[in-house]
């Protein structure tokens, strides 16, 4: 077999070249995102065990099993830390919040609606307890405040949805009034259920379903009555109309 021209040589040597240069930054890169990945594994476990004030960035980089000065290589401090941890799990949030709030079957029993909802919430905040701790903490960072705030007016928006269909004859203003008091029984009961492991957290977590399912029950019978009950006849529970 004759040897290639040396022009050809040559031009297949700097197609290897560029070959290996486009490959270089694709490594740095994977190399990069497997550290933050890291990083921000460590910063979640940190802020679970001692909040987000008594943190620190040489807690975290022990944590991580890397030098403080790799650390500032990715981020300047904690706040950054807490920044990208609370965005990435608040875009995860509300992928889990727009499953567990879709519309659901008019005729699903209400307690199967509520439970799934609940266990989809818990099953999120179970597996990312930091996102409990960053959210609620006495002084987490104003960017994550800001976007916690919008985070909770779309919550409270979905739930008025969910709820609309369920009390179709109720007032806008109800709707609004039961979906915050429906958000607040849920915050309170999962402060109690991280509190918990085991069978423990189970019964609470029952708790808190049977919680939401006794304030809802009457609302919603009341305000699915058919014309015959307005009349005065003896109160019948109906399918809602989505």
């Amino acid at each position: 077999m004759p040897d290639k021209p040396e022009t050809q040589r040559t031009a297949d040597a700097q197609t290897v070249d560029r070959q290996t240069a486009d490959e270089r930054p694709r490594r740095r890169q994977a190399r990069g995102e497997r550290r933050i990945a890291q990083l921000l594994e460590a910063a979640a476990s940190v802020f679970c065990t001692t909040g987000y004030t008594a943190a620190s960035t040489n807690a975290i980089a022990r944590e991580a099993g890397v030098s403080p000065g790799t650390l500032y290589q990715f981020f300047p401090n904690k706040e950054a830390i807490a920044i990208e941890l609370g965005d990435r799990l608040m875009h995860e949030m509300r992928d889990t919040y727009g499953e567990a709030l879709a519309p659901v079957d008019p005729t699903t029993p209400l307690e199967e609606a509520v439970g799934a909802a609940v266990d989809r919430f818990i099953a999120f905040n179970c597996d990312h307890p930091v996102f409990f701790a960053l959210m609620h903490g006495p002084d987490i960072p104003g960017r994550i405040a800001e976007e916690h705030d919008a985070l909770h007016a779309t919550l409270i928006s979905r739930i008025e949805g969910l709820l609309s269909s369920l009390m179709p004859n109720a007032p806008t203003t109800e709707v609004t009034r039961v979906a915050h008091v429906c958000l607040g029984i849920y915050k309170a009961g999962l402060e109690l259920v991280l509190s918990n492991q085991g069978a423990e957290r189970e019964a609470y977590i029952r708790e808190l379903k049977d919680v939401l399912l006794r304030y809802l029950e009457p609302l919603i019978r009341d305000r699915t009555l058919t014309p015959a009950n307005l009349t005065g006849e003896p109160a019948e529970f109906t399918t809602p109309t989505p």
